[in-house]
């Protein structure tokens, strides 16, 4: 044991974390499109890009709880959240996150890159045997 937690518990609680970050990012998407837990200011057009941020949190959300595609899904949900930093963020309030209030937006996006890379954890409805990088 090195540290304070034994290192075995580094790939269920991986998994919790996957989960607890797509939970957090489906409820962007709840909110969106149906006022859950807190009502949008503005109306979501689907044919938009908001509209669009919508339906991939609400789907990706959903596949990084279930840890099923988690690799290419979180890697799209990290460019997501990349382009919302750069098309959203900085222009209302210049590069810094704490001035522009993009703070979530770039820990979602390197969080997500984080599963990009190190894959789902132990609890997860992908396997281990089709990780790529366990070969």
């Amino acid at each position: 044991m090195r540290g304070i937690l034994p290192a075995t518990w580094s790939g269920p609680l991986m998994s919790v974390m996957r989960i607890v970050f797509g939970l957090f990012f489906l409820m962007h998407g709840t909110q969106k499109y149906f006022n859950w837990p807190a009502a949008m200011p503005m109306e979501v057009e689907v044919v938009s890009w908001f509209g669009l941020a919508g339906i991939l949190e609400l789907v990706g959300g959903t596949l990084m709880i279930l840890g099923l595609f988690t690799r290419p899904v979180a890697f799209v949900l990290a460019g997501e959240m990349a382009v919302a930093y750069f098309m959203v963020h900085i222009p209302n309030g210049g590069i810094w996150p704490l001035n522009n209030g993009g703070e979530p937006a770039a820990l979602y996006c390197f969080a997500f890159l984080f599963f990009a890379a190190a894959g789902p954890g132990t609890i997860a409805i992908d396997k281990p045997h089709m990780d790529p990088s366990k070969h």
